[in-house]
């Protein structure tokens, strides 16, 4: 028995909204998954991962970063410092942006980072915004996770304190995302 061509236009109209139904699940995820708070701890979750696998993190003697002398960060034998192989990993694998900061004073200071400057440089040598929401948390022993202004700009965002074996606070994990305009 055939269908009836009403039959047709409706089964027709359902296969239409059943591939704008999948087009939808595939692309629109990738901009609102982006953004979403569970996406930034995932990154995150990578981000210490990738660096735990490299061996326990510590300060070994300077290294300059942007022209500026800063304390060097390493990961085991690994030095961070100038080093974005485990930042732009987690950058492929999840998007957004990933950094390591290095404790330099009272600064935070981008050692490994993929954050573009607007230039379109990486943002090396930049500091961590010393009067933001982000730096008072790592400085109370927190965690912060949030909404965050990173070179102008509006992310939502993900930092932990890096410790060394001592449990002493020597740089900083961060991932975000950038928020749409």
């Amino acid at each position: 028995m055939m269908p009836k061509a009403s039959q047709v236009g409706i089964i027709g109209r359902w296969v239409v909204l059943a591939m704008f139904a999948l087009a939808m699940s595939i692309f629109v995820p990738v901009v609102s998954h982006a953004q979403s708070p569970e996406n930034v701890k995932q990154a995150m979750v990578l981000l210490k991962a990738k660096t735990a696998k490299l061996g326990v993190p510590g300060i070994k003697g300077e290294d300059a970063v942007a022209g500026k002398p800063v304390p060097a960060l390493y990961f085991g034998t690994i030095k961070m410092n100038n080093n974005f192989v485990v930042v732009d990993e987690v950058k492929k694998e999840m998007g957004g942006t990933a950094t390591l900061f290095v404790k330099s004073g009272d600064d935070f200071v981008r050692v490994a980072t993929n954050v573009q400057k607007d230039d379109g440089s990486r943002a090396i040598g930049t500091v961590l915004d010393p009067k933001g929401k982000a730096i008072a948390a790592i400085r109370g022993g927190g965690a912060y996770y949030g909404d965050a202004d990173i070179l102008g700009k509006p992310y939502i965002t993900g930092y932990e304190p890096i410790r060394d074996p001592g449990g002493n606070v020597i740089g900083i994990y961060y991932v975000g995302y950038l928020k749409a305009q």
